[in-house]
């Protein structure tokens, strides 16, 4: 039997913002094509234009670049053989295999009103019943099963609205095997005769993804465990089409959880808790309310994409060994859904800053450098690159994120208008003063100014003076730049230059009296 090329899609809807969720099913899509030598595409499932939200095609396509995750072809990433990728471009072909359906008897027209279906709902519940458009209920609902094929006929002649639902088979066991989870098994009894095919022309998500998913060619769906209970009808379809060879294998990913492990993980928790929930940042409108709502992500939070995506990846799923750092190669090389969990994946903020902190390690001095460069033009602050470069050196090593760079350093740039109230009020006295005084002197009369050199001017005047560094070392650091604590005291004293040391122990002997 000829083995068909892995091919793979990431197929979110346009209704708002790309969840972290959603990033991590594309990123499983794209590490399981690369590590096949298969292809990853990207269609956008926009059947639903109620819900359509204007942006989020952009936005999802802006944060798949941002993180890597970049598809061989579909929307926004370039044609391939099967364009068009939005399914409401591909809107005139679902018809034909609606009808199709309908023709072998697998689905049926329906022209139940709205008004209708909520009167069978109502008697069902009232009757202490679980609602459903099923086997049994179809039986007493306008349709093409219970109304002779003139009337049918009548009626769509007629212009009346209808939906074509599929004809679920009334006493069977559908078995989905699952690779992550091994084999599904959903009695027909429990499913619904879902809606294919809507009044308004268009297909419901259920048609169009099997019909997308067969004549894309693909090979395996790897979505999130929420569309696990649609697996068995989209089983079905593929049964009544009569494409069992060609259906695809299915794999449902676990849940994001909250960090408490109770429940799916959300935006209200992000806004919550204080973490980014996105991968960008935006503002689009609320699918529900209509009004623009603003978010943030983790681009914009001072995240590396590698970071993110690395965190990302060993949310639900495992390595083959302890390693916890991967490059995309080595996640490519080392992907496999035999070690997808079957359970939730629990969000670890802090665990994810961790990621970053290791990813900021790995940056050179001159890439952390470009960063602040930025943040100081922004701030119309002038420095040069090699004083930027020595200025990331000293400040580094506390970051997390490359944005906290300015804020741990800050001082290096711009003379401290406050000193630590608490070591002023500790060190500073009469003889801390007049120590201060000699220091200035001393540094002021050297010619070259390095950090042994001014660490050893340093202990010179404390010996001279009949005092120990300890109780001056700290005030010094206060002297220079306002905190109690920072980088290593001479280098940064090296940094700013004799005659700005010399200038910051002037100006904060007056300010401290």
């Amino acid at each position: 039997m000829e083995t068909r090329k892995v091919r793979v899609r990431f197929a979110p809807s346009p209704t708002g913002p790309l969840h972290m969720g959603g990033v991590r099913t594309a990123l499983y899509n794209y590490l399981f094509a690369k590590h096949h030598g298969g292809d990853f595409i990207l269609r956008i499932e926009d059947t639903d234009q109620e819900r359509f939200v204007p942006g989020a095609e952009e936005y999802i396509i802006e944060a798949l670049k941002w993180c890597g995750v970049v598809p061989n072809e579909g929307v926004g990433f370039g044609d391939g053989p099967d364009a068009p990728y939005r399914q409401s471009e591909r809107k005139p072909m679902y018809r034909q295999y609606a009808d199709q359906l309908v023709n072998s008897g697998h689905a049926y027209y329906a022209f139940d009103t709205t008004e209708e279906l909520g009167e069978m709902r109502k008697l069902i519940e009232d009757a202490g019943g679980t609602s459903s458009y099923n086997a049994i209920t179809r039986q007493n609902m306008k349709n093409s099963l219970t109304l002779s094929e003139d009337e049918v006929k009548s009626r769509i002649a007629a212009g009346e609205h209808y939906v074509i639902r599929m004809k679920i088979p009334r006493n069977e066991e559908i078995r989905v095997k699952d690779l992550i989870r091994g084999w599904v098994v959903v009695h027909s009894g429990q499913m619904d005769d879902k809606v294919l095919f809507k009044s308004d022309g268009m297909p419901t998500y259920h048609l169009a993804n099997v019909v997308d998913d067969y004549t894309m060619k693909i090979t395996h769906v790897i979505r999130g465990e929420e569309w696990l209970p649609s697996a068995p009808l989209h089983v079905l379809l593929y049964r009544s089409f009569g494409w069992e060879k060609e259906m695809p294998e299915f794999a449902h990913l676990p849940l994001l959880l909250r960090p408490d492990g109770n429940g799916k993980l959300s935006k209200r928790d992000g806004d919550r808790l204080g973490f980014p929930v996105f991968p960008i940042s935006g503002s689009l409108l609320d699918v529900k309310t209509k009004k623009p709502e603003s978010f943030t992500g983790y681009r914009e939070s001072g995240y590396f994409p590698d970071a993110f995506i690395n965190m990302l990846a060993l949310l639900g799923w495992h390595s083959s060994g302890n390693q916890e750092l991967y490059t995309m190669e080595e996640l490519i090389k080392d992907f496999s859904l035999d070690r997808v969990s079957k359970s939730g994946a629990k969000f670890d903020p802090e665990k994810t800053k961790w990621f970053n902190q290791q990813y900021l390690k790995k940056r050179s001095d001159a890439e952390l450098a470009a960063i602040w460069m930025k943040d100081l033009d922004s701030k119309g602050i002038k420095a040069s690159e090699d004083y930027v470069l020595k200025a990331v050196h000293l400040v580094r090593e506390k970051a997390v994120f490359a944005n906290e760079l300015h804020s741990l350093g800050h001082f290096l740039f711009t003379a401290p208008d406050t000193y630590d109230a608490e070591v002023i009020k500790k060190r500073w006295n009469e003889k801390s003063a007049l120590f201060m005084s000699a220091l200035k002197e001393a540094f002021r009369g050297m010619t070259t100014f390095t950090a042994a050199e001014a660490e050893a001017c340093f202990k010179q005047v404390a010996e001279s003076n009949g005092i120990k560094t300890g109780e001056v070392m700290q005030l010094f650091r206060v002297c220079l730049s306002g905190a109690a604590g920072g980088p290593a005291l001479f280098e940064m004293a090296e940094l700013l230059g004799k005659d700005e040391t010399v200038k910051r122990l002037e100006t904060a002997a007056v300010k401290i009296k």
